[in-house]
């Protein structure tokens, strides 16, 4: 789990009491949210369901606050810049909210705060990596991916990103029709499963057809990395810095995609 002092790491004092003053998060609130509000706000605007994505905000606690503030400190930079600038907006469009002493200061350093966190492009993209069905082991897993990543070494990770895609995959192939995946299936073949469902199931260009089947082998190559250049075994040397960053970059992006399709817009 990620340290409880991340959020308080990541946004100085000044800018984290303006922030909380802003969202009007006293007293576990976040605005004029219901549980019910909060929930469908991040599925309306990210694409996330709190109730399913659970990741993302389990960390502090159960309040809309202190699930925001997980939130905070887990999602990447881009996702909780953006999630900030439209709860600044929703913000606006209340009729009853109570102006600060000094709104425009506030508003001032609310949006320096996220062009701060806006800026940090160094941070690879995890919000396709996470826990997609109730399970300790894969929470673990998650999580133990996400510290790699925030101490910036994602060479330490590429092991267990290699895990989390053998389950990821198996998981979808079986969601969508496709039968269980053998114990003994390597991660390239889950990929090729998941892809021709993909093909039957969902009308897609020919560019994106071609880059899909490309990475049946993408994810083929995966496995003598993981065997060979990581923590799987007792290897000489790991994948340099850069490389294991662009090779979770890529893996990213296949997840992310694979997200962004299933469940509403993905027929069974």
């Amino acid at each position: 789990m990620i340290g409880r002092n991340a959020y308080e790491k990541m946004i100085s004092r000044n800018e984290r009491d303006n922030l909380e003053l802003v969202l009007g998060m006293g007293g576990g609130y976040v605005l004029d949210f219901s549980d019910r509000t909060f929930n469908d706000f991040f599925y309306e605007t990210l694409g996330i369901d709190p109730q399913e994505q659970t990741s993302f905000f389990n960390g502090r606690g159960t309040s809309k606050a202190k699930r925001l503030r997980s939130f905070i400190e887990r999602a990447s930079p881009s996702l909780v810049a953006k999630l900030l600038r439209e709860m600044w907006e929703y913000r606006e469009g209340l009729p009853y909210v109570t102006p600060l002493p000094d709104e425009e200061r506030a508003r001032e350093l609310f949006f320096s705060t996220v062009a701060r966190i806006e800026g940090r492009t160094d941070a690879i993209d995890t919000s396709a990596i996470e826990a997609f069905e109730p399970n300790e082991t894969l929470e673990e897993l998650v999580a133990s991916i996400r510290r790699d990543l925030d101490a910036n070494k994602p060479q330490a990770g590429i092991d267990r990103l290699h895990t989390y895609c053998m389950k990821r995959f198996a998981s979808l192939v079986k969601k969508h029709g496709g039968g269980e995946c053998g114990r003994d299936d390597p991660l390239h073949s889950r990929v090729g499963k998941y892809v021709k469902l993909l093909q039957r199931q969902r009308d897609i260009t020919p560019l994106s057809e071609r880059i899909i089947k490309s990475s049946i082998s993408i994810f083929d190559a995966m496995s003598p990395v993981r065997n060979d250049r990581s923590l799987a075994h007792d290897n000489p040397e790991l994948v340099e810095l850069e490389e294991a960053r662009f090779i979770f970059d890529s893996v990213a992006a296949f997840l992310r995609y694979a997200k962004a399709i299933d469940g509403r817009y993905f027929e069974d």
